[in-house]
């Protein structure tokens, strides 16, 4: 389980090859740092420096977009003066948007992450198909008993569980990186809330397409 406290991942220069520009200071959910950290690394965006608040914040979006602002004050007191916000609105109802029109910064586009792993047009065109589904992502079926178990209190009241899930009907575990030990937890995690089980693999999605662009001033 992360805690309160900002957690700040280097990202380490390649040993043969770099890329070159202005340092970018990523500012992102602790849920997705090992996959913008697998981006950097695939395209070599040795520039980029990242900071990641913490992930147990989506179970509490109000505490968010104060994190976000502490944030960017505490990197541009460090000499950040490209800064990229690595959420999407992530049920904050627009408090991140209204954060980075003041500060003069860009988000990852789209309503969460779901979204923008498969790709905001596709989830969008496909959404209605998908209304009765609950989401998990690499990160999601790594940590699904502290994620979504533990916060919901299932652990202590079980019988709760039909209360927060009667209305879904299915379990689609979009995966970031094909790993039969996801699967296999994301299909327990399908089996322990009674749904039916559907993988979609997605890979980055948006992120890589939007990080890509945030590196190079896009």
């Amino acid at each position: 389980m992360e805690t309160d406290q900002t957690k700040e991942f280097a990202i380490a220069n390649s040993a043969n090859k770099r890329t070159s520009g202005e340092k970018v200071h990523v500012i992102a959910c602790g849920a997705i740092a090992r996959e913008i950290l697998a981006v950097s690394k695939l395209n070599e965006l040795d520039h980029i420096e990242l900071t990641c608040l913490p992930a147990i914040w989506h179970a509490h979006p109000q505490k968010i977009a104060p994190g976000l602002e502490a944030a960017i004050a505490e990197a541009r007191a460090a000499g950040a003066s490209r800064i990229f916000i690595g959420y999407a609105d992530c049920g904050t109802g627009g408090d991140i948007d209204r954060l980075c029109a003041r500060e003069g910064v860009e988000r990852l586009s789209g309503p969460h992450c779901y979204s923008f792993f498969t790709g905001n047009a596709e989830f969008s065109a496909t959404w209605e198909d998908d209304v009765t589904a609950f989401y998990l992502t690499d990160f999601l079926a790594r940590q699904f008993e502290a994620f979504v178990i533990q916060p919901l209190g299932l652990d202590r009241h079980p019988q709760l569980k039909d209360m927060y899930f009667g209305n879904y009907t299915k379990l689609i575990y979009l995966s970031q990186i094909e790993d039969e030990a996801l699967q296999v937890k994301a299909r327990e995690a399908a089996d322990y809330l009674g749904l039916a089980y559907e993988y979609r693999h997605t890979g980055y999605g948006d992120l890589e397409t939007e990080l890509l662009a945030a590196s190079k001033g896009s």
